[in-house]
């Protein structure tokens, strides 16, 4: 196995890193219970859309922390797992945000605002803690692509808010969403592929 081989495939077998993944783990699930009660309150499909991409993470996370130290094919099928969560998120958003699109109310852009902030500051927190384990094998390289996710998703949730007062309308929160949507998609297709990859090689 050559040197590169070994810096793409760290699989997360380092004590720092498993106290990263519990850090973030809780920071996530909290912001899942916050944001979803503020998404409902606020009626903001963007916000809910980001409270499910805090639970889908603090799931992923906790995925993570199980099957370090297990062989290279348990994880990357474990990281296929986390790829088709993501997916189905993602089409989860799709078809609630086209609900709202043919009923729905103007969301409530303070409490969008609000939360989306906090939502970024916790998001920050995490991405900083994950910075030196941005690069792994699939299932590192999972954790890392939700943090940032999250961190923009969240800056898309509080240019929703100022465009909803702005304009007060509920085109933004929806525009918002379908992005998110995509996001999820796109980090679902990069997971998988990379995953797929490592099974067939067995790095």
């Amino acid at each position: 196995m050559n040197d590169c081989c070994e810096k793409v495939c760290f699989d997360g077998t380092s004590p720092a890193y498993r106290r990263a993944l519990i850090a973030v783990t809780f920071i996530n699930a909290s912001m899942f219970l916050v944001e979803t009660s503020a998404g409902y309150l606020a009626g903001s499909q963007a916000l809910k859309a980001d409270a499910l991409d805090f639970g889908g993470d603090a799931a992923t996370y906790a995925i993570s922390l199980f099957v370090i130290g297990k062989s290279a094919s348990v994880r990357a099928k474990a990281s296929l797992f986390k790829a088709g969560s993501l997916a189905l998120i993602a089409l989860i958003i799709l078809g609630s945000t086209l609900a709202r699109v043919l009923s729905g109310s103007t969301p409530e852009a303070i409490t969008m605002g609000g939360v989306g902030s906090l939502a970024l500051g916790a998001n920050i927190v995490s991405v900083l803690i994950l910075l030196r384990w941005r690069d792994g094998d699939s299932n590192v390289r999972s954790v890392w692509l939700c943090s940032r996710n999250d961190a923009i998703g969240n800056m898309g949730v509080i240019a929703a808010a100022v465009l909803v007062a702005l304009t007060h309308s509920r085109w933004p929160d929806l525009l918002v969403a379908f992005v998110l949507a995509t996001l999820f998609a796109r980090s679902a297709w990069a997971i998988s592929q990379q995953a797929l990859s490592e099974l067939r090689r067995q790095c």
